[in-house]
């Protein structure tokens, strides 16, 4: 029996449908779990060619590496989930670390506290510029980037040593043979993953970056959501900077927290959050840092100049930025 010409045109209109059905498939897999996949496959090159790779010591050391980044990367994948972005998450660490030994003689949890305050502060300032006067997320938090390095360098000077007991505790105690930076980072990643997941300003995040004109008409606070995330930002970016600042004992206002904010924004894109904002995928963040960490410390370990570990990370963000666009182009 022979098919006439609408039958023919059927079957090819059905087989391209199935193709580009295949390949949104394909392409919607590859950005959720393409991560994880290189993640594993990473894991599996080390154990294969790097010495002493499968060790308490390196799992430990690639945990305590991975634990400030993981958390300035938890607050920007909140930020980028609402179709923004926060430059100045490096300025706020150094801001944060440079203010605590103004107060230190007032004990230890005062000064944490009021160096996690000024990140409450900067990220209120940043909110109120991006949500009341409508300034673009890049250009405000630039403008608090550049402002708040330079502060931090007023406040803090030249680098001061931070002898204080308990920060030397928090930097380098551990409970149960897990260091306290790791802790604190996983509790912060279990707090975001609940927010996110389970609460209604978790859905506000998403509503407001999918569409924002939507997310007023059904009555949604924008404003006040936009301000809080960034507060939010900027104040795991300043516990971030207590963690470093205690690990390291010392202040450094001019190095501490430089260019973090990039590596924030690779792992959340890494992991899967769409910088179009709408979606906010925190265990995708998760495996982001680490994924990021691990190919540092792999190069490392094989005496590659750190310039090409920066140089194969930007080829990383690239691809995972193609993925996301070639998935919407679909």
């Amino acid at each position: 029996m022979s098919l006439n010409k609408t039958d023919t045109e059927a079957i090819a209109r059905s087989s391209t449908q199935a193709v580009r059905t295949r390949r949104r498939f394909d392409g919607a897999w590859l950005a959720r779990n393409g991560v994880y996949m290189a993640l594993i496959a990473l894991v599996i090159i080390n154990i294969v060619i790097t010495p002493h790779f499968v060790s308490v010591a390196n799992l430990r050391l690639q945990l305590i590496q991975t634990a400030p980044v993981l958390i300035v990367a938890l607050g920007m994948a909140l930020v980028i989930g609402t179709k923004g972005i926060d430059l100045s998450v490096g300025s706020v660490m150094a801001l944060s670390a440079a203010v605590m030994p103004l107060y230190i003689g007032y004990g230890t949890i005062p000064a944490i506290l009021i160096g996690v305050a000024f990140g409450a502060v900067t990220g209120y300032i940043a909110g109120t510029l991006v949500a009341r006067l409508g300034l673009q997320p890049i250009v405000a938090t630039l403008a608090i980037m550049v402002g708040g390095r330079g502060l931090a360098n007023v406040i803090g000077g030249q680098i001061k040593n931070l002898n204080d007991p308990g920060l030397v505790a928090l930097g380098s105690g551990s409970l149960f043979g897990i260091p306290y930076t790791v802790l604190i980072a996983a509790l912060l990643l279990l707090l975001v993953m609940f927010v996110v997941r389970r609460t209604t300003f978790g859905r506000a995040l998403e509503a407001v970056g999918g569409n924002p004109l939507a997310s007023q008409l059904a009555g949604l606070r924008i404003k006040r959501v936009l301000t809080y995330v960034y507060i939010i930002s900027g104040v795991f970016a300043a516990i971030a900077g207590v963690l470093v600042a205690a690990k390291s004992q010392a202040s450094d206002p001019r190095t501490l927290g430089l260019l973090i904010e990039l590596s924030a924004i690779a792992a959340v894109v890494i992991g899967g959050t769409p910088l179009s904002g709408g979606k906010i995928r925190v265990v995708g963040t998760l495996a982001g840092a680490l994924l990021m960490q691990l190919i540092i410390s792999t190069l490392v370990a094989h005496n590659i100049a750190d310039s090409v570990a920066q140089m194969v990370q930007a080829g990383v963000i690239i691809v995972a930025v193609y993925v996301q666009l070639g998935r919407k182009s679909r």
